[in-house]
Formats: structure tokens, sequence, C-alpha cells
């Protein structure tokens, strides 16, 4: 203890000098939105490569698991594609070019290195960033539902901001109509996010699928999200508070896929032109 007492004495003005600069140093990254974004992108490198090499050993043990659903998945899109041949076959008077077809969203796979779900605003790592075309504000997803969207890059990783996140804002609507409303997360349980301003129009039953409508730039129409487990309706305000059951478990999130919408661009700046009139 006297050691310890006699190392403070001697290094004194070293250690307050440390204090001193931690402390500007916090001051200035929570006061400028230039350095705290620097340092939010430096953390995401440091940090990825410390959860990609835990990564690497718990993946070579979850490889069964993970084959298992890459199996599953392409069970699905093998049936979609016959789905489609079928239909296709049964009405010979037409012919569908498909290079025709208009196709602005593109698909980056991606892992999940770190992902929280146990606090009030929930995150994820992904090992993909800016070297392969990742951006602030694409979403990502799985093959069963939405996870969330990038809100920072590095070189080669990226935070998103995860659907469990109280800043969370997503549009999604019924499947079955065009009511939709603003996707939220309570803070509860991580099997269950919220519908909310759906207006009292709309027609709903327990089951119902709840999609992404695709009315923003960052998802497109049709993308999974869950169904519904149990709606209330707000009598002063006459809309209804859906519950809403995932199709993803956010508590075991493997491989991901970051969404660029290559129309993205010309429809922000359309809209900003329109406002600026």
């Amino acid at each position: 203890m006297q050691q310890i007492i006699n190392f403070l004495v001697r290094n004194k003005n070293f250690l307050l000098f440390c204090f001193l600069f931690l402390i500007s140093f916090i001051l200035t990254v929570q006061s400028h939105s230039y350095h705290r974004s620097k340092v939010i992108s430096s953390t995401n490198f440091f940090t990825g490569g410390l959860y990609g090499w835990r990564y690497h050993v718990s993946h070579y043990f979850g490889l069964d698991s993970e084959n298992k659903r890459l199996l599953e998945e392409n069970e699905y899109l093998r049936n979609q594609l016959l789905q489609l041949q079928t239909t296709y076959d049964t009405i010979p008077t037409r012919k569908v070019d498909t290079i025709s077809f208009d196709r602005p969203y593109t698909f980056y796979r991606g892992y999940v290195y770190k992902n929280d779900y146990h606090k009030k605003d929930n995150y994820l790592l992904i090992n993909i960033g800016e070297n392969d075309s990742i951006l602030p504000d694409m979403g990502v997803i799985t093959d069963k539902g939405i996870v969330g969207i990038v809100e920072n890059t590095s070189a080669n990783y990226s935070r998103v901001l995860s659907i469990l996140n109280s800043n969370s804002r997503i549009n999604a609507g019924l499947k079955n109509s065009n009511q939709y409303g603003s996707l939220i997360w309570d803070g509860m349980d991580p099997n269950i996010v919220q519908l909310e301003t759906v207006p009292r129009q709309a027609v709903l039953k327990k089951g119902d699928t709840i999609i992404t409508n695709g009315r923003s730039t960052i998802f497109p129409k049709g993308i999974g999200i869950g169904t519904i487990e149990n709606f209330e309706l707000d009598q002063s305000q006459s809309y209804y508070l859906i519950n809403i059951r995932l199709f993803n478990d956010m508590t075991d999130i493997g491989f991901v896929y970051a969404i660029k919408n290559a129309d993205k661009p010309e429809i922000n700046q359309l809209e900003r032109s329109v406002g600026n009139e």
C-alpha cells in the first residue's frame, strides 16, 4: 500500500496531466460532431479487430448451425424461383425480358461481430465497411427480416443502429393493405417491437404479416418484419398501437445483407429541390 502511495506522489504531475487531458478530450468530442464522428469510426476499427478475432474462434464451433441456416435460405430461394418459373410457364403468351427490369437495389453480404440486445439503445458491428461500398443510412437485413440501419462506417466495419434502439424509426405496414405506421421499440422484449400511428380504419387481426412498405429510400418494399402479436386502439388519438413479434431472433444474428439503393441520390436531390421551392 505504501508503495502505491509513493508511486502516486512521485508521479502526481504526470497523472494530473493525464487526467486533465482525458477531460479535455471528452469535452472536445462531445461538443464537435466532426470529432465525434472520427472517434466512432476509429472505435469501429479497433473493436472490429477485437471482435473479429473472437468471431473466428466462435465461428468454427458454430459451423453446423450456420450451415443449416444457409441451407434453409437456399431452400427458400429455390422455392421462390420454382414458383416464378411455374407462374410464367402457365402464361405462354407473356415473355419476360429480365434485362429490362428496374433493379436499383444491391445487396452486400456481411457478418455480425457484435450484437447488443439487452440495453435501451442497441447497436451491431458488422464486418463490411467503406471498402465494401457500405455507406451510412443503408438498410441491414437477414434472410428472415430487417435488422437495422447503418449509422457509421470505417474502412472495414460498420456500426448498425438496431431496430432494438429507442432512436429507431422505420416505415412499416400491413402486407395485405396499404395502411402503414412507424416501427419503434419500447425497450422491453427483444423479440417484440411496436408499430404505432396505424389509423383506426385499418383491418387488423392477430397473425397478420408486417413488412417494409417502400416509403423510404432505405428498405425496398416487402422485406419481412414480423407478425401481429396483439393490438389496442388509442381512443384519444384514433390510432392503433400494435405489438409485432419479429421474424428475426435479435439475440442470434449471424449473416446479414446491407442494401444499397442506387436511386437514393436522385430521390434525395429531388426532395431537396421541392423543399427549397
